[in-house]
């Protein structure tokens, strides 16, 4: 068998790029040296000065969790296809000799990340780098949420009233090994799908309800460029509609009007709009008992041609990076969906350069 050299694996890599690498793009497009202060602030590093093994750049750290959530994988996976994949090598700047971060590496980093309440302002900064570039949030905003699957927990009633009311079951109290793998914040919700005509053309009376455990991912993206730019996680039992009295609505867009489904029409939302500038296109639900006015229902279509824009953006988060919560807890999911949404804001940031490249 031949040996190979460098040149080999330089003409492997040049292979690579004309296949079309997206790691490539996103060395090429994203600045990844823009997030090293808050990285740095937020990992905490030792400055070496006590002896001992130096730590990983920061920023090589950052880009193996942008890796992780691309390419949705475990810590384990993520070690083992570093050191296989001549693409992930190249966009981590490490050679074949190059020592790789193991998996326990990574986790540490994320949970470093998550205790210091980094990912949001990460968030911020590509954010600011957007802006910066050009794409500034403009022609409205529209709101949506998704669930988000976590791991199903086994317990019992007893413990999930617990659970419910906020208390740790007592059974859980002295097992420290129990509490660390039980999430205390997920929470069961029904997830409602419009019925499918059966075989011999009838429709079902009534929707089906299927029933979901997990998280939930709140966002407002701006209606011009479709980058999300105000984000929330929070359990997937919880309303649509308060969240965006929490923090969701952008007061930066250059246009007042927001979009969003009826779960967000209620009368203290109205308020809360009207009070802070904003023009509401929320669509109107259907009267009790009653059947839908024509001019609610003409009303209701033109804003769901501008709302429905929302819905590529999870489509994008679960068909190609795969969106999940492997984790336990509230923190700990709030990372994992604030690294995907800045992962999808790159892979926009992406597609609009290729598109002004092109035009």
């Amino acid at each position: 068998m031949k040996q190979s050299g460098f040149f080999d694996v330089e003409e492997r890599l040049a292979r690579l790029s004309g296949l079309g690498d997206q790691l490539e793009a996103f060395s090429r497009t994203v600045d990844f040296e823009a997030f090293r202060p808050d990285l740095d602030k937020a990992l905490a590093y030792s400055d070496g000065s006590k002896g001992g093994r130096p730590p990983f750049d920061p920023v090589l750290m950052f880009k193996i969790l942008v890796i992780q959530t691309l390419n949705n994988l475990s810590d384990e996976r993520t070690e083992y296809l570093i050191n296989d994949r001549l693409s992930f090598m190249r966009f981590l700047g490490l050679g074949l000799s190059d020592r790789v971060p193991d998996a326990k590496t990574v986790w540490l980093c994320q949970k470093r990340l998550t205790q210091a309440g980094a990912i949001e302002r990460l968030f911020d900064r590509f954010d600011a780098t957007l802006r910066n570039a050009g794409y500034l949030p403009m022609s409205g905003q529209i709101l949506d949420a998704t669930l988000v699957a976590a791991p199903k927990q086994r317990n019992t009633n007893a413990e999930k009233a617990d659970l419910r009311a906020g208390r740790i079951p007592e059974d859980w109290q002295d097992k420290p090994a129990k509490l660390s793998h039980k999430d205390r914040h997920a929470r069961w919700t029904l997830k409602f799908t419009k019925a499918k005509r059966q075989d011999d053309g009838t429709m079902p009376s009534s929707d089906l309800a299927i029933p979901f455990f997990g998280y939930k991912s709140h966002v407002s993206i701006d209606r011009k460029y479709r980058f999300i730019r105000k984000w929330k996680t929070t359990h997937a039992a919880a309303s649509d509609g308060a969240r965006l009295r929490e923090g969701l609505l952008d007061k930066t867009n250059t246009a007042s009007s927001v979009w969003a489904d009826t779960a967000y029409r209620s009368k203290d939302n109205e308020d809360f709009m009207e009070k802070q500038g904003f023009v509401s296109k929320v669509h109107r639900k259907k009267p009790h008992l009653k059947p839908m006015p024509r001019h609610i229902q003409k009303s209701n279509a033109g804003k769901s041609v501008i709302r429905s824009r929302v819905e590529h953006v999870f489509a994008d988060q679960k068909s190609q990076t795969g969106l999940f919560v492997r984790t336990v807890g509230i923190s700990r999911a709030t990372m994992r969906i604030g690294l995907a949404n800045i992962v999808y804001n790159m892979r926009r940031l992406l597609f609009l350069e290729r598109l002004n490249a092109s035009a």
